[in-house]
């Protein structure tokens, strides 16, 4: 008998939720029909979210892709060549020659895409565990200062950098620091982010290897996900490649043969945005309500149970083996300014081609925006972009050529935040986005201070009555003094950032508050799927 065609179909959820089960299923009963010799491999998803599901094929010219393929595609597939790459409308030619994927730098999202997400033998051979090696041959210390000297910040938003969090942990000593935990925040709230559940689903073992690094160079023992209940893909994904990394011995006592005891462990948490924060975060995998803490003391410090604790995001955690693998000077070699490496940005809203895009900071938001999301899907001219979760600012299109590196967003008033781009047209009515985060912010705050309880409320009805037109002037200052309260006087960043685009949607577009913006009599422009992009 043959050897059997290795075909590539999704399992991540953006594809499962466009029927890439369905394609599994019909490729695979095609496959035990007897007439093709079909092998259905189940990897994550490349990002390009307009293509899924995308189909990809095994050929001696490489991966061959076809998309977005139905289950009533199939046959005319099969029937068309497709375990040869045979000619097809809906073949899109070599994957990894695909324009919009090949001037990516794919560096954390490397092997998404790729791999059997769940296949320790693919890992390893795409590279897999070179960072943890490396990292288990060094001196902590050492591992501190080589993720110091990359550059790496916090992907989760606040940007701080990770070598200098790690270094605070490793020199808590005594008895208080006697046990010390790594605690990786899966807790992907934003609007418009997605790149954590993505590489969990396409790529959990690289989370496992960049949260054991982590203990190494600390000295943590155990390990928590703390993973949102709304990816239940993620959090099936997360548990069993820790199973499959125990049996492996990539965690448990002796890690790779090393010193390191290392266990690691997935906590699901019940979806409230406020435990985004760390120490909510931490209070909650305490068994607590998830409420801010005051600091000092900060995490590093006191953290999950009192004791010494490294906070990262998932795609912190995820770059580090990167890091110890090719060495801090590579990925440092990458970016503008402080802002070194990569940022993986995701694009969504009213945008043609949605999806990842991972690349060297510096690029700018036009590009992104009008060069490898094509403009908006309604057809319509882009009107603005809010940059950074529900709290960051809504830059209009004469912003675009903004370079996307933290500090340059910081002087335009912005954020960068997790890397989350959503995108509107010009029939979004902006006074009533500026409502939005402040009612966004009542409904998400722990209640804690009063700045952003209260505040969010009042910040409500005094928007409702800017645009109803009553008194106007003094409400408008009333406003101006409420957000200055918040961004002050506010615990968090949860409060201490909703006057951001409420204070951009008014500075950008004064006249949607002028009574409201009339939305414009709006025919939806039809997009026909893209079929051809890349090479053949």
């Amino acid at each position: 008998m043959q050897n059997p065609t290795i075909v590539y179909v999704p399992r991540d959820s953006a594809a499962r939720s466009v029927g890439a089960d369905e394609v599994a299923t019909a490729l695979q009963q095609a496959g035990e029909q007897g007439e093709f010799a079909i092998e259905v491999v189940r990897n994550g998803s490349r990002g390009a979210l307009w293509l899924e599901p995308l189909v990809e094929v095994v050929t001696e010219q490489g991966r061959i892709g076809y998309g977005p393929v139905t289950p009533d595609d199939v046959p005319g597939l099969l029937a068309a060549g497709l375990l040869t790459g045979g000619d097809h409308p809906l073949r899109l030619g070599r994957v990894d020659q695909l324009p919009w994927l090949a001037r990516q730098n794919r560096v954390t999202f490397a092997r998404v895409g790729v791999i059997d997400p769940l296949s320790p033998e693919d890992y390893v051979a795409h590279g897999g565990l070179r960072g943890l090696r490396a990292a288990l041959a060094l001196d902590p210390a050492d591992v501190v200062a080589q993720v110091t000297e990359s550059g790496l910040r916090g992907r989760g938003g606040a940007g701080f950098p990770a070598g200098i969090k790690w270094k605070t942990v490793l020199e808590c000593q005594g008895e208080g620091a006697d046990l010390k935990f790594i605690c990786c925040n899966a807790d992907e709230g934003d609007s418009g982010t997605f790149a954590d559940r993505m590489v969990m689903e396409g790529d959990p073992f690289l989370l496992i290897e960049g949260m054991a690094i982590a203990a190494h160079a600390v000295g943590a023992s155990e390990g928590y996900i703390y993973l949102r209940s709304e990816y239940p893909d993620a959090i099936a994904t997360m548990n069993a490649a820790i199973e499959i990394a125990h049996g492996q011995g990539w965690l448990g006592k002796g890690v790779l043969g090393s010193t390191l005891d290392f266990d690691l462990r997935v906590r699901v948490g019940a979806g409230a945005y406020i435990c985004g924060e760390e120490t909510s975060m931490l209070d909650s995998l305490e068994g607590k309500r998830g409420m801010v803490r005051a600091k000092p003391p900060i995490p590093a410090i006191e953290g999950l149970f009192g004791k010494p604790t490294v906070v990262n995001n998932v795609l912190t955690l995820t770059t580090v083996p990167v890091v110890l693998a090719d060495g801090p000077k590579t990925y440092q070699d990458l970016g503008v300014g402080r802002s070194r490496g990569t940022q993986v940005f995701q694009l969504g809203g009213n945008i043609k081609r949605g999806g990842i895009v991972e690349t060297a900071f510096g690029i700018t938001l036009r590009e992104l925006i009008e060069d490898y999301g094509g403009g908006t899907l309604s057809g319509r001219p882009v009107r603005t972009a809010q940059v950074g979760g529900p709290l960051g600012a809504y830059l209009p299109v004469e912003q675009f050529d903004l370079p996307m590196d933290y500090e340059a967003f910081a002087e335009a008033g912005a954020m960068l935040g997790h890397g989350g781009v959503v995108v509107f047209d010009d029939s979004v009515d902006m006074a009533a986005q500026a409502r939005f985060a402040m009612e966004f912010c009542a409904e998400e705050s722990c209640g804690k201070c009063t700045p952003c309880r209260v505040g969010a409320v009042r910040g409500v009805e005094v928007i409702d009555r800017i645009v109803a037109g009553t008194h106007r002037d003094e409400n408008l200052a009333l406003l101006e003094d409420l957000c200055d309260l918040m961004t002050d006087g506010s615990l968090c960043a949860m409060g201490g950032l909703t006057p951001m685009p409420v204070r951009s949607a008014l500075a950008h577009f004064p006249d949607d508050f002028l009574g409201g913006r009339k939305l414009l009599d709006i025919t939806p422009v039809p997009t026909p799927v893209q079929r051809t992009e890349g090479a053949s």
